[in-house]
């Protein structure tokens, strides 16, 4: 969140494609739900795919090295 040039709070949120492998994959299904404010390091990695129309599509991932779960517990 932030606050904009009238001082009134705004949020912004933005959605990645993130792949995980082994331990941090088992992490995120058992910890991770909508919403989870996470801190994540990894590369970027931009592949690409032919649709079902046959049209050359491009996706850019993050593929995780390490995530930190940045949300308070619950009491």
């Amino acid at each position: 969140t932030y606050k904009d040039e009238k001082g009134q709070t705004q949020s912004l949120t933005e959605w990645h494609s993130i792949i995980l492998w082994r331990g941090l994959a088992d992490l995120a299904e058992k910890y991770l739900r909508k919403g989870t404010t996470v801190y994540l390091e990894g590369k970027n990695k931009t592949r690409s795919y032919d649709d079902k129309q046959g049209i050359k599509r491009y996706v850019t991932e993050i593929i995780g090295d390490h995530i930190l779960i940045l949300d308070k517990k619950e009491s």
